[in-house]
């Protein structure tokens, strides 16, 4: 059920309105009217006072890889071949760690009963773009070909992202889908997903107070993050605006109605079923962009977390590369 909120005018769903009103009593002010470390800051209480309670997993162990950190959460007891999840969070390319996304990712391990592999890839202004899609793209190498270092035996992944996270996993998919040897990638998952840089769509008028990310929040990361004088409507910076090739995964993308980036998530979802994907898109009305991250105290963004781990367990149940155009 959602509700009218007379600040915003937007509809606000009954189980977030204490997340939101938290927000408000806290000074309501979104994240690009702060200095970049006070927002990383901010942005690890929030997701700690919020966020999902860490599950315990058979073993959660942090590496380097080159400039970066990863971390694998294990469910399993035991070894042996396996699919995996390669997870990219999110935060504007500005903040977001590990930590941010601890207890989503621990809670994804849990319900698929498979590794999930984090990327802390390196952050906006210190490391401007490509520093995070670089970054992604070796993580994603090293999770096939490093198995003497990390010890796992991955067979396939899924990709998930949200927020900026979703829109590295989509740029992964897209370049995967074209190289001449491509990786098995079973499935994307897309959380309300930044892949519009250009932010031409009608719903950043429609979001601009009231919420932490509006679209003036989205200006802001985006300037921290690419060069001054970059085309912003590159594939790998607006994958949005790219010409879909076939071969892509299947996918699930996930938009939320009080959120500048919801109607570039829905073109998105409808893109890739007009480029012949596989795609299941689920719209949330009155809930706003970092449910997943107050999933702790929102019950609707704990739920979307089960969904997620039921189709990343369906993307890779019978994938055998055939059917996505791969021989």
């Amino acid at each position: 059920m959602t509700h009218p909120d007379p600040f915003s005018r937007r509809p606000v769903a009954s189980d977030a309105v204490g997340v939101l009103e938290a927000f408000r009593s806290s000074g309501g002010r979104s994240f690009h009217t702060y200095p970049v470390e006070q927002v990383r800051e901010l942005y690890e209480q929030g997701c700690a006072a919020n966020g999902l309670s860490g599950d315990s997993l058979s073993s959660v162990t942090d590496f380097n890889v080159d400039e970066f950190k990863l971390r694998i959460y294990d469910p399993r007891p035991v070894g042996g071949p396996t699919p995996g999840v390669l997870f990219l969070h999110g935060g504007g390319w500005v903040m977001g760690s590990l930590s941010t996304h601890d207890g989503l990712c621990r809670r994804l391990a849990s319900l698929t009963a498979l590794p999930v592999i984090a990327v802390d890839y390196r952050l906006a202004p210190e490391h401007r773009y490509p520093a995070a899609i670089d970054d992604c793209r070796t993580a994603l190498r090293w999770l096939f070909s490093a198995g003497n270092e990390h010890g796992l035996d991955v067979s396939q992944v899924v990709l998930v992202g949200d927020s900026a996270g979703g829109q590295l996993a989509a740029v992964l998919a897209i370049e995967n889908a074209t190289a001449a040897d491509p990786l098995p990638i079973a499935g994307q998952v897309l959380i309300y997903p930044m892949v519009d840089l250009t932010m031409a769509s009608p719903s950043y008028g429609r979001v601009t107070k009231g919420f932490p990310l509006v679209a003036d929040t989205i200006a802001w990361f985006a300037d921290h993050y690419l060069p001054e004088g970059i085309d912003r409507s590159a594939p790998e910076i607006s994958p949005a605006l790219a010409q879909l090739p076939v071969g892509l995964p299947r996918s699930l993308v996930i938009t939320v109605d009080n959120d500048p980036l919801v109607d570039e998530g829905a073109n998105y979802a409808a893109s890739l079923a007009q480029a012949g994907t596989e795609v299941r898109y689920q719209h949330l009305p009155g809930y706003a962009h970092g449910m997943l991250t107050s999933a702790g105290r929102i019950p609707r963004g704990e739920q979307s977390v089960e969904d997620i781990a039921g189709f990343i367990r369906y993307a890779q149940s019978d994938w055998d590369g055939v059917h996505f155009g791969r021989e």
